[in-house]
């Protein structure tokens, strides 16, 4: 059935009239900060030691904001006769916030959870290039970032927390000392000491029994 003319006209009035009879209510703002939600896209938090510059983020990244220099460092063997192996060593990473459109994409492609969305969103500046933030200036903002939420306590447990717990315990199987029987040194010295009969006591063996009668 086709909607009569003039329909779309009154739904919109009726849009109009239901804010028109609401309570206005202003935040005052910056004096009250604002409550905001626990998913808020601000700034990028960059936890430095996850990081192993396998430049997926910067690849990945729409604008090409992101910039990451490093090097490669020889690593001796661990073990005598083992290999030396290579590893990337982080230079620079920084983040133009200028470019930046924040699609979230950089955090979602990182293996290694190096980065976080803060809520944080006052860093405006008075001079464009002090909008690209270095490493260590993306470090401070780790500090900004929420804590995860609850898991559901009726989820499954991460198959990656089962592992490391699993390899936990074999670990500290393996480097435990052998169980040894409680108060074993007492039970060999116990079995070293002279038994006497039941009954006995010290005091009736030292002194001397009186003699039985039809004995001289």
């Amino acid at each position: 059935m086709a909607p009569f003319p003039g329909s779309g006209l009154a739904k919109g009035l009726a849009v109009t009239l239901r804010t028109m009879t609401k309570k206005t209510v202003t935040e005052q703002y910056p004096d009250v900060q604002p409550d905001l939600p626990p998913r808020t896209r601000g700034v990028i938090g960059l936890f430095e030691e996850n990081c192993t510059v396998c430049m997926l983020c910067a690849r990945e990244c729409p604008d090409w904001c992101i910039y990451i220099d490093s090097h490669k460092e020889t690593v001796p063997a661990a073990t005598p006769g083992g290999r030396e192996r290579s590893r990337n060593v982080l230079d620079r990473f920084a983040i133009d916030f200028s470019l930046c459109m924040y699609c979230g994409i950089c955090i979602e492609v990182c293996p290694f959870d190096a980065l976080f969305w803060s809520p944080e969103f006052e860093y405006a500046e008075t001079d464009i290039r002090d909008l690209t933030h270095e490493r260590d200036k993306l470090r401070e903002w780790m500090w900004t970032v929420p804590a995860p939420p609850a898991l559901d306590p009726g989820a499954e447990e991460p198959k990656e927390l089962a592992t490391a717990r699993r390899t936990a315990e074999k670990l500290a199987a393996q480097h435990r000392p052998p169980a040894t029987e409680p108060h074993a040194d007492e039970q060999a010295r116990a079995a070293e000491r002279p038994t006497r009969p039941q009954g006995d006591s010290k005091q009736q063996t030292d002194q001397p029994r009186p003699p039985q009668e039809g004995t001289e």
